[in-house]
């Protein structure tokens, strides 16, 4: 398999005179040579794969994900790419070319990570969950859609009893249909590539017989304040790192009601700070530079904890379990523990349990939680503490992605080139809507839990009595 696609004769020539492709050799006559593989991001999220995989190379061509607030934010952030708000399981792999514009053009990774809850150790590991069942959704919509490649991520619980047997039925299944699967099953953690988090996840490659089958990227660093492994490699950034030169966001009286303001001081920043503050070309990695405001402290919203709490906070050691919360607070010289996303709407939509600032007597903020997932400043979430926590919660470390996904290019051939290309900044009202607002933006239907209809209910009787109450 090559990485030249066929084009029609006018499309051929024009792209041939914008790249610079030799008429004259006669193997790529017809053809014209793709310097950045194609992908699809399955159960999207926010985004976090494929931040990761568009740092790595790839062209995320198109992003499946059933939550519209989620789709909002991903919009946001990847304008490049085609957001499919649906549920997976109404999808068919003909479905996904044909409203991404993919066509028959070759695709060359489908990646993704179902919703983990039901496996995760944090959760009941449940199997008779239903969102289990969304495992075997990626499997099939790999089969229909018949990339050179795959990339399935979760959480350590797919590979322990009774989800093993699960998931070894999908890799025989994947053999059957003509992909090699790297075996060994094996965790890797977010601190040996450059988060300051402690972090596992799993991932399963696949690749089409005849291709080369990636291996797991190498081990990159130590983490910080634990015991170094039995390998060559720096000390990796601790949460002082991440944190350092964020201003204080109880500073700002603007962040009382909104999520973002703008700063003229900030704090000395790390290295690994620096480049998630965008601020050089190399900090972008082979990804799409966007137009954004680096004096904009966003994700930022004030939490208004009580006097007890704060009290509670400050005197819980760096590093404990605060007693009452049971809220974990940071220690500035090691890594962070991993976040929690909470649960959605169809669940009770309960807040993610933020861990407590190493220095102030608070929670940390979203954009707090996403400095230490090793998110850059530029990436936006929704503006509510809750909605954005999650996304960040639920989201792959970018930088770990990133290495997942250079492996994979790798193997597939390519040498990708950074875009030249800036993406235009969107509109931020994507990152406010509300779950009606965002099911409305894209013409879709939103199951809504209790809580959640609680929620809409009684904000709407609010309504009816201020309009009443205005009526003559």
């Amino acid at each position: 398999m090559t990485n030249f696609e066929k084009l029609p004769a006018e499309q051929f020539s024009l792209a041939q005179s914008e790249l610079g492709e030799s008429q004259d050799d006669p193997t790529t006559q017809g053809f014209i040579r793709r310097e950045r593989p194609i992908a699809i991001d399955l159960f999207a999220g926010a985004g976090g794969m494929s931040l990761g995989f568009e740092q790595a190379g790839f062209d995320v061509k198109a992003a499946v994900e059933i939550d519209p607030v989620h789709c909002a934010t991903y919009a946001f952030n990847f304008p490049q790419t085609t957001v499919i708000c649906a549920p997976a399981q109404a999808l068919s792999g003909q479905d996904i070319r044909d409203r991404s514009g993919i066509g028959t053009a070759t695709i060359d990774c489908v990646f993704g990570g179902t919703p983990s809850q039901g496996f995760s150790g944090m959760g009941k590991r449940d199997i008779a969950d239903p969102r289990n069942a969304l495992v075997g959704e990626f499997f099939r919509l790999v089969r229909e859609l018949t990339p050179r490649s795959f990339i399935f991520e979760n959480v350590k619980g797919i590979t322990m009893r009774p989800h093993r047997e699960f998931l070894h039925r999908q890799i025989s299944m994947m053999e059957m249909m003509g992909y090699e699967v790297r075996h060994g099953l094996k965790m890797l953690n977010a601190m040996h590539f450059g988060v300051p988090q402690s972090r596992e996840h799993f991932f399963l490659f696949g690749v089409r017989y005849g291709e080369q089958l990636p291996d797991y990227p190498t081990l990159k660093f130590h983490a910080a304040g634990r015991r170094p492994m039995g390998f060559e490699a720096p000390v990796g950034p601790s949460v002082r790192d991440a944190l350092g030169d964020l201003p204080n966001a109880d500073k700002f009286a603007a962040l009382r009601k909104g999520d973002s303001v703008q700063v003229e001081s900030w704090g000395l920043r790390s290295a690994y700070a620096a480049q998630l503050r965008c601020q050089a070309d190399a900090d972008w990695h082979l990804g799409y530079k966007r137009e954004w405001d680096p004096n904009l402290l966003t994700c930022s919203a004030r939490t208004e904890h009580s006097a007890e709490s704060k009290r509670r906070f400050a005197q819980t050691p760096q590093g404990a379990v605060e007693k009452t919360s049971r809220f974990q607070k940071l220690h500035p010289a090691n890594v962070s523990n991993t976040l929690r996303a909470g649960t959605d709407a169809a669940r009770g939509a309960f807040s993610s349990p933020r861990p407590i600032h190493p220095a102030f007597p608070r929670c940390i903020t979203v954009r707090e939680m996403a400095r230490v997932q090793g998110f850059p400043d530029m990436f936006r979430f929704h503006a509510t503490k809750s909605h954005g926590a999650r996304q960040v919660a639920q989201s792959a470390p970018p930088p770990l992605a990133r290495a997942v996904a250079t492996e994979m290019i790798e193997a597939l051939g390519f040498k990708p080139i950074a875009p030249q290309v800036t993406l235009p900044r969107q509109d931020p009202a994507l990152l406010g809507y509300d779950t009606t607002e965002a099911t409305r933006y894209f013409d879709v239907t939103h199951k809504m839990g209790k809580r959640e209809r609680n929620r809409v209910a009684a904000k709407n009787g609010s309504a009816k009595a201020a309009t009443e109450t205005a009526m003559p």
